[in-house]
């Protein structure tokens, strides 16, 4: 880099504004600009103190807030119709990676000597993050085998529990969660229900995550939440759940774990999921619709054992999948059995060349992967079998690239297979 160059040349800004000022969150197709600052100049000692002290809102430090940061969280609160919060922020928040959000959001709700009720089918590391890192911070999990038995959701529940947890889509086994159902039993027990949905920035680009409050859980109504009913010594006594009322959660995920944890997403990766927001319905759209073909292709292949994608109707989700997309598509991340076992399924990844071989999903490209031997080799053979993971489960993440492309590199790893 020459030294001639300046931030503006790299097509961002460098800037430090007023901690009062808010950004132009408008949901509209303008580029908002990047923020890449890490503070924000004060008025006065009082506005600062104001600040410091929730008593007037406004930026402070990046790793709590940032202008970049608040148009991604307007614009996704907007999409997932989470209201406002009492403070005027909206009721989003945007983090470093998809795994700090699912770790601040059961934080928020959960401390030590406190349990969580879960599916099992679940990606690997989140699998790992309830399954060995959160009983090291006092919180016990219990796993639901059969996420579609609500009874066995009901039978886990505990006087100190304090969540249900579950994928919308089980990643890599492609069963849909009844939502209305496990909600209203979480419900029934006083407890909300934290949903991992995946899909927003789209172009393997930026690591992030954004939790969404819909504002609708009501923390007093019992006496499993002290983290929002009991005073907070570190803002002075602060009830958050009398005193912020809806929209507390997300809230008090920001002021005080976001304060003190620190995932804080980066403006430049902030700004790369504007983008691919933008493109979020259409990119779905020929998702969806090249997964269909592929699993169309993958059924009726003498090589493959199974296929695991509710768009077939011999799936036992397809109904409820149906149901909750509208018809709109069934998610672009099939998984299937080759035969051969483990080896056919490696042979198989190797072989690709279209297809990258990465860990992620939702990439615009044409993603694979072997999940017995990378994301879920952690699991034991009985908690891979309740993730849906068989030693030659191959998992797909169907991009947008022409289908006769795709297709074509998927024949060239199933030759491969054979040995």
């Amino acid at each position: 880099m020459s030294d001639s160059t300046s931030p503006s040349d790299w097509g961002f800004e460098t800037r430090q504004i007023h901690a009062g000022q808010k950004p132009d969150t408008d949901t509209g197709s303008r580029a908002a600009p990047i923020y890449q600052t890490t503070s924000y100049q004060f008025r006065d000692t009082k506005h600062a103190a104001d600040l410091f002290g929730l008593a007037e809102v406004g930026n402070i430090y990046t790793r709590i807030m940032n202008p970049t940061q608040a148009v991604v969280e307007a614009r996704v609160a907007a999409l997932e119709g989470a209201p406002d919060t009492a403070l005027g922020i909206p009721g989003a928040l945007a983090v470093s990676s998809g795994q700090a959000a699912e770790t601040v959001a059961i934080l928020n709700l959960a401390e030590a000597d406190s349990h969580v009720v879960s599916s099992a089918s679940l990606y690997g590391g989140t699998y790992n993050l309830l399954h060995y890192t959160m009983p090291k911070m006092g919180i016990e999990v219990t796993f639901v085998n059969d996420p579609d038995d609500l009874d066995e959701w009901r039978s886990a529940v505990r006087d100190n529990t304090k969540a249900f947890y579950a994928e919308s889509i089980g990643n890599p086994k492609n069963d849909f969660l009844d939502i209305r159902g496990v909600a209203d039993l979480a419900h029934e027990n006083g407890v909300p229900l934290i949903v991992d949905n995946k899909f927003i920035g789209g172009h393997g680009t930026a690591i992030a995550g954004i939790i969404a409050d819909a504002g609708s859980f009501d923390f007093s109504q019992n006496d499993k939440f002290p983290q929002f009913t009991d005073p907070d010594p570190s803002y002075h006594g602060l009830q958050y759940w009398p005193a912020l009322g809806p929209g507390a959660y997300v809230l008090k995920a920001r002021v005080q774990l976001l304060r003190d944890l620190g995932p804080a997403i980066s403006p430049f990766n902030a700004f790369l999921l504007l983008q691919g927001l933008e493109t979020l319905s259409l990119r779905m759209e020929r998702h969806n619709t090249n997964a269909t073909a592929v699993v169309e292709y993958l059924s009726g292949h003498a090589q493959v054992e199974a296929v695991q994608h509710a768009s077939l109707s011999s799936s036992k989700w397809h109904d409820r999948a149906s149901e909750l997309s509208a018809g709109k598509g069934y998610a672009s991340v099939p998984a299937f059995v080759i035969a051969g076992g483990l080896e056919a399924g490696q042979r198989f990844v190797e072989a690709l060349t279209l297809h990258s071989h990465v860990a992620n999903i939702g990439d615009v490209r044409s993603l694979a992967i072997h999940p017995a031997s990378t994301t879920h080799s952690q699991l034991t053979e009985t908690e891979q079998a309740s993730a849906g993971v068989q030693s030659g489960l191959v998992r797909l993440s169907v991009g947008l690239e022409t289908i006769d492309d795709i297709i074509t590199d998927l024949d060239r790893g199933f030759a491969a297979a054979k040995g």
